[in-house]
Order: C-alpha cells, then structure tokens, then sequence
C-alpha cells in the first residue's frame, strides 16, 4: 500500500501536469509528497521503499528502478499483441542498417529505439539518404522498423486491473471511433500473456482502410494521461507501481 511519494521536479517546482495532478489527489488523500530533482535521486539520498511510490519521467524511472533492482520489459509490441499491429514490424540496429544501406532500399520505413524507448522520437525515414539522422546514435542501439500505414486516428486506452477505465484520442479525427470488439479481444489476449501488467496504456488507431489497429503498448509506471481524470491516472499508476514494488523488495 503507497503510504507517499516522491515527486520528480525540473527545479523551482516547476511539474510535469500529469505529475502534478498525481501530486493534488495524493495529498487530498492523505498521501505526504516530497518533490525532488534529477540531482537529489542522482545523489541516492532517496529512501527508496515497498510503500513509497515515485512519480517522474521514463529517464528518471529508469534510474529508480535501477536503485531498487527492479528489470522493466520495454517491449512495445509484445508477441500476445503482434497479430493486432496490421502492419509489419521487425527488429534491426543501427550498425546493420548503415551497413546494408548499400544493397537494400529503407524507403518509407519509420524506426523507433526498442529498449530505451525515450532515447529519441521515432521518425520517418523517406529514403536511403536519410539514414543520417542515425549517425548520431550509438550503432548498438537495438531499433524497431515498421513499414508505414496511414492512421485517421489514434487513441490511448487506458487499462486498470484489467478493465478499460478510459480513452482518449491524441492524433486525428476524434470522430472516426475505434473498433471497441478488436480493442477488447486484444486487450483480453495480453492479460492472458506472461507479459501482463497491472495498469497500462495500450495505443490504437484507424487505419485509411476502416481497420482498427494496435499502435503500441505502453507499461502503466509513468504514462502521458493525455487529459484522463486525474482521480483515474493517480489510481492507474498507482496500482503498477504496487506491483512493482511488491516484485522488488520481495527479496529483501
């Protein structure tokens, strides 16, 4: 049970909204918050805890859960997930790409990092010659290549303890609605998976065609609400972050 929390800050107080929403229902509840700076976690002067949930960016999360041990899945298209993508999605890397550029056309593809998610925006690369936008990242870096599609629209459904607690569409046309029979039978088909998680974001869209498809699935721990009652956000991350405190200091 989340007795407080710790609340990432840039400086001068100054929040992420989500976070800072997060911050007012916490403390409406009776749930002391402590804001603190990348610096502060940096320095481990944090009391990192089983009742303790923090709040922050994915570059600051990824350090906590380093400090308490904690392995994160950063997959985005988990294989319970991958017959909802419609569209085809493999993996490469940086090196293999510039290294096969000269005997193989990545025309119209778009790349995304596969492990550290946050490490850039995903992009577009229209042809061959733009496969300079990559020179400036490691040439380990592990990516994910995805043939382009055009999407109409494009929502986040939210999912707490296995139920859909909201929706909201973050690119296009709110008016064109998803299919909600494929959105469930995905969602049912990953809660049966070892990928599973307590609370999560798991993005769909609209195709050109009329087709309902996955986007990308997004682990609950530190998620953009994209406008979600904040009463439901606090509750959602709240109930991932249970989870994965009981996992991490299980072996303590």
């Amino acid at each position: 049970m989340i007795k407080s929390a710790y609340i990432h800050e840039y400086g001068n107080g100054k929040l992420e909204p989500e976070h800072s929403d997060v911050k007012t229902v916490l403390e409406a509840r009776g749930i002391s918050c402590e804001l603190f700076t990348t610096k502060k976690l940096q320095r481990n002067q944090l009391d990192l805890n089983v009742s303790t949930l923090v709040v922050g960016d994915h570059p600051t999360i990824s350090t906590v859960f380093k400090r308490i041990g904690y392995n994160i899945s950063t997959d985005s298209y988990p294989q319970s997930l991958r017959p909802y993508l419609k569209r085809r999605i493999w993996e490469s890397n940086v090196r293999k790409m510039l290294m096969e550029s000269s005997q193989q056309d990545y025309s119209n593809i778009f790349v995304k990092p596969k492990r550290r998610t946050k490490l850039f925006t995903g992009f577009v690369i229209n042809s061959n010659t733009e496969l300079f936008k990559l020179d400036q990242i490691s040439k380990k870096t592990e990516l994910y290549c995805s043939e382009l599609v055009e999407w109409e629209s494009e929502f986040r459904v939210f999912v707490n303890r296995s139920k859909i607690v909201g929706i909201k569409c973050y690119e296009g046309a709110e008016t064109i609605q998803l299919d909600m029979t494929e959105v469930e039978a995905a969602i049912n088909d990953f809660e049966k998976s070892t990928n599973s998680t307590a609370a999560y974001g798991i993005d769909f869209g609209v195709l050109k065609n009329g087709a309902t498809a996955l986007v990308e699935w997004n682990d609950g721990f530190s998620l953009g609400a994209y406008g979600l009652d904040k009463e439901v956000y606090t509750d959602l991350i709240i109930s991932r972050w249970e989870e994965i405190l009981k996992s991490a200091f299980s072996k303590f």
